[in-house]
């Protein structure tokens, strides 16, 4: 039987209407159904779903983010036109199974025993032979061969002959209903686990979703969904310690808020690491707490075997902070800023204020995370790309070979992966709203393999979350703190302070016995400690501006704008090696004595020293860009883990795995089982004729060849399949062979 693509044809109602029923319950309305909802599915998979409109716009741009809102595919999946379709396809493929069903079990029976002997020569594979036994014989003999071999088979006497008709693999046709049933079934499955349930209950129960903040507790009624919703899938934030029985639930502009028969308590979060610093395992032993009968389960919930409670299943999502509270000390990055030590939460904020008096600026601290582990990749970071004096061009091809070939973990770039400790991060947010994102580590980073360079504190700061970090590095100090890198900011901006770091060098420098010298050093010396600290402005004109306006730089800059205004180009590569060296004195002195100043002991004149001054330099000639009045560190914290649970209740999820198990048997069944048919057709064999001048001897041996033929038959077979394979072929040879060789 071939299956038509054309729809049911009903004789009531308008043409408009006939037409309409023809269309929705064609094939081709059902396939062009299930091709829209498969691009819909990719699209879908490629673009992430129910992410804040921010990302879009940051990641496509305005237009195209307005694009996927009005079209809703940033939600495929709940889109109304999403539902609709598969209410569509549900409907169409339903008529179609209604259209074809009762033609393919009526099918299912049928041996086609009525076909015509003369047809048979029509088919492609078919064959004759002459039997030596009579046509009943014959076809009681291939008809108990062809049921042995488990074929189905019916006997038809003719007044000409017997025909004998076998069917076999007539399951072929059941499995195009058991694949049609699986659309439908794995469609009325997505359809009551969608957002078509929730949906008709802000339709007709009033519901909407929840735009505002605020504690959960507050939420108006309105948008609370009952405990006896019976379809709905919405993520749960519990802490560690504390129990929760309100979930959310994501809709397209809002949330609603999701009740639950039973409140889920955390008692312990787990979490293992991979050495690449990605979570291996999470899981969490939680009490389920019945709000009715006020029992207490206890259960754990791992990723990929969740805890199913009153036909809830409750699943493992992710993890999260709890809260955990942290304790930052701020470093100064401007004159007008103080070390001081705040204590704050994970999702909290704390006010500052930027200095004193009516210009002070006020500033919103947002704590925003806290990430115990971060594991880094230290390969190829002190940039050397090869060793001395390789040959660069030679290229070992079995090497190559092998790092492309075998395991799917061999990779040519090498990695160095090390774990660099808790990191803070946080956001700072002027009166004006505007906010910069960043992220400081706890403990100092060693950055090579150089055992003179000091370890840095990793500061890092960017203005779009799109954009990558950008780090100030502070090089540790020998009691592992910033402590020195303070000092020394707040030195260089006392000018008591940098006079009394002149006067020290230029003592050590040139002694007591030449005055004019020193007096000539020292003078150099505190312009150039000037210059760096940025007590005085560089003798060059900003861009854009008058002459008489100069733009106000420090650090290494700042000396470098006072060599190109004032020294000839010729002397200036020999003049700042000269002003250089002379900076480099002056802060080690700075250094020496603030670390006095503190009951400190000094630093030794070593290559350790060297290195940690050079670093310092640059630490210092970076601060005054960094884009903020303070930079926090992280002093202390207490962590408080939070699971992110998703809990589900899903009518739909037996009828989807019935269907997919139907969707199993019918692709299996169409494209490994094959039908076939045969025929064949035994009539008896025409006699020869008598000679017309036979004597009484010729008439005896007429007699006895017409006796012999009612003995013997003709048979002709035929086999029809409904896919022409290899297979088909040998099959029909092998039958030929058994069924139309004459008995032994």
């Amino acid at each position: 039987m071939t299956v038509s693509t054309e729809g049911m044809k009903v004789n009531w109602g308008s043409r408009t209407l006939r037409a309409s029923v023809e269309l929705l319950s064609s094939m081709r309305f059902s396939i062009s159904l299930l091709t829209v909802i498969c691009i819909a599915s990719v699209i879908g998979t490629v673009l992430k779903q129910q992410e804040p409109l921010s990302n879009y716009v940051n990641q496509f741009g305005p237009f195209w983010a307005q694009v996927f809102s009005l079209a809703s595919l940033n939600t495929v999946y709940s889109a109304w036109w999403f539902l609709l379709i598969l209410a569509f396809l549900v409907v169409s493929t339903s008529l179609c199974i209604a259209r074809n069903t009762p033609k393919i079990l009526a099918d299912f029976n049928q041996l086609k025993e009525d076909v015509r002997e003369q047809s048979l020569k029509a088919f492609g594979h078919r064959a004759q032979a002459g039997l030596a036994e009579s046509p009943e014989a014959a076809a009681r003999r291939i008809g108990q061969t062809l049921v042995q071999s488990g074929w189905k088979v019916k006997l038809q006497q003719r007044s000409a002959g017997w025909m004998v008709a076998a069917k076999k693999g007539s399951a072929n046709k059941l499995g195009y209903i058991a694949a049609h049933s699986a659309i439908v079934l794995i469609c009325i499955g997505g359809l009551l686990d969608g957002d078509m349930i929730v949906r008709a209950q802000m339709l007709l129960n009033g519901k909407s979703t929840f735009t505002g903040g605020g504690l959960i507790a507050d939420v108006p009624a309105q948008h609370r969904l009952s405990e006896r919703n019976p379809t709905f899938r919405a993520n749960l934030l519990v802490a560690e310690g504390t129990q929760s029985s309100t979930a959310i639930l994501n809709q397209p502009g809002g949330i609603l808020l999701q009740e639950l028969p039973f409140a889920v308590e955390l008692k312990k979060f787990s979490v293992e690491y991979y050495s690449t610093g990605m979570p291996k395992l999470f899981a969490s032993d939680i009490v389920i707490h019945d709000k009715a009968t006020g029992e207490k389960t206890p259960a754990r919930v791992e990723v990929n075997h969740p805890a199913n409670y009153k036909g809830v299943e409750i699943y493992q999502s992710s993890f999260d902070d709890g809260g955990s509270s942290v304790t930052l000390s701020a470093i100064p990055m401007s004159a007008a800023t103080r070390p001081f030590e705040i204590q704050g939460t994970i999702g909290g904020s704390s006010a500052l204020t930027n200095g004193q008096g009516a210009g002070a600026e006020q500033l919103t601290l947002e704590y925003t995370a806290l990430r115990v582990i971060n594991v880094e990749n230290f390969a190829g970071v002190s940039g050397r790309s090869s060793s001395p004096g390789a040959d660069v061009r030679k290229v070992d091809l079995h090497k190559a070979i092998e790092t492309r070939l075998g395991a799917a973990n061999k990779t040519v770039t090498q990695k160095q992966l090390r774990n660099v400790g808790p990191s803070v991060s946080y956001k700072l947010r002027d009166a004006a709203g505007q906010a910069r994102e960043f992220q400081n580590y706890m403990l100092p980073v060693k950055m090579d393999d150089n055992p003179d360079n000091p370890p840095m504190f990793l500061m890092g700061v960017r203005d779009n979350t799109v954009d990558a970090f950008q780090y100030l590095r502070i090089p540790a100090d020998p009691e592992s703190s910033t402590a020195t890198f303070v000092r020394l900011r707040a030195a260089l901006a006392d000018p008591a302070q940098r006079d009394l770091a002149v006067r020290r060098y230029t003592r050590l420098a040139v002694g007591t016995d030449r005055p004019e010298l020193a007096q000539q050093l020292n003078e150099s010396a505190s312009r150039a400690l000037a210059l760096f600290a940025g007590s005085e402005a560089a003798s060059v004109p900003a861009a854009g501006a008058s002459a008489g306006k100069v733009k106000p730089v420090a650090g290494l800059q700042a000396i470098s704008d006072f060599m190109e205004a004032n020294v000839p180009e010729a002397e200036r590569n020999r003049a700042g090696e000269v002003l250089v060296r002379i900076l480099n004195g002056v802060l080690f002195e700075l250094t020496s004595m603030t670390r006095e100043q503190a009951g400190l002991k000094p630093l030794p004149q070593d290559e350790k020293t060297q290195a940690f001054m050079s670093q310092m330099v640059l630490s210092l000639s970076d601060a005054p860009h960094y884009p903020a009045p303070m930079a926090f560190e992280l002093k202390d914290f207490k962590q408080v883990q939070a699971s992110v649970f998703q809990v589900a209740r899903a009518p739909g999820k037996t009828i989807v795995y019935l269907g997919c198990a139907f969707l199993i048997l019918g692709v299996f069944a169409m494209l490994y089982i094959r039908e076939r048919r045969i025929w064949v057709w035994l009539a008896p064999s025409e006699p020869a004729p008598a000679p017309g001048n036979a004597d009484s001897t010729g008439g005896i041996e007429a007699m006895h060849s017409v006796s012999e033929s009612a003995q013997n038959s003709q048979a002709t077979m035929a086999l029809s399949t409904n896919r022409k394979t290899m297979d088909g072929d040998k099959e029909f040879e092998m039958l030929k062979t058994k069924l139309l060789q004459a008995p032994q």
